[in-house]
């Protein structure tokens, strides 16, 4: 295919045709970070562990506690769940 031989104007398609995909992922891309959580401003507490106790407030340490036990639960909630749904499959 020779480019040279196209109408003028068609690579405004391609731009369009780009942009839409661009906008297309980049929604599909925000509505898993809505449902995974990733949102959440106290993720940052996660990093931390027993070791960071001295380089921390002691309301940011018990804070990083609290968060994490938190993030455990619903780990553990969702791993209930998926194997509830894996059970449920191998049922069927």
């Amino acid at each position: 295919m020779d480019l040279d031989k196209l109408p003028d104007g068609w690579t405004i398609y391609v731009w369009l045709i780009a942009g839409g995909l661009i906008i297309a992922v980049s929604i599909y891309a925000l509505r898993w970070a809505k449902r995974n959580d990733q949102f959440d401003e106290d993720i940052k507490y996660l990093v931390f562990d027993e070791n960071d106790k001295e380089k921390m407030t002691p309301e940011e340490f018990q804070k990083s506690r609290d968060v994490l036990k938190a993030q455990m639960k619903r780990r553990e909630e969702i791993l209930k769940a998926k194997a509830e749904e894996e059970r449920l499959r191998k049922k069927s």
